[in-house]
């Protein structure tokens, strides 16, 4: 959190009394609770639209996709968190008729699932509000520093 400018201090915000084991600790404690920050608050921002911020992920990768679609497992593989069960969030999303899946031609085994016009709606009407949100989060930041931020946190995952 931003208070005044002054910068927050994780030990105080996690009412830690003890410094932290290393600095390595205190960016993973830091990374971790300012990802659960961003979470709560997209998913507060996505449930009035009747979906979670997992299954807008999945909208957004299928009209990413087009009208070729995808099958279950290139849409798992794609998801910023990974899900256990794929075909369980596949299923929910078309009972909602936000998706749609068919069996393939010559492979009746290989489904495609595309996302519907319902599905595309939702999404649309979420555009703005979640352009908004991520402009409330990081605009402040400036682009210099978002693009640091950004290249670190890519170092960080390229390293693990």
């Amino acid at each position: 959190m931003h208070h005044g400018g002054v910068v927050s201090d994780l030990k105080s915000e996690l009412k830690q009394g003890k410094p932290f084991r290393s600095l390595g600790q205190e960016a993973h404690l830091s990374v971790l609770r300012t990802a659960a920050e961003l979470e709560h608050a997209f998913e507060s921002a996505v449930k009035p639209y009747g979906i979670t911020a997992t299954q807008y992920n999945v909208l957004r990768i299928l009209r990413g996709a087009g009208s070729a679609g995808l099958c279950r497992n290139e849409v798992g593989n794609r998801m910023v968190r990974r899900v256990p069960d794929v075909t369980r969030l596949l299923d929910r999303l078309e009972d909602m008729k936000l998706i749609a899946r068919e069996r393939g031609g010559d492979d009746r085994r290989y489904v495609t699932t595309r996302i519907t016009a319902a599905g595309l709606k939702v999404l649309g009407s979420l555009d703005s509000a979640v352009d908004a949100l991520h402009e409330g989060q990081f605009g402040h930041l400036g682009n210099t520093r978002l693009r640091t931020l950004i290249d670190l946190l890519g170092r960080v995952r390229d390293r693990g």
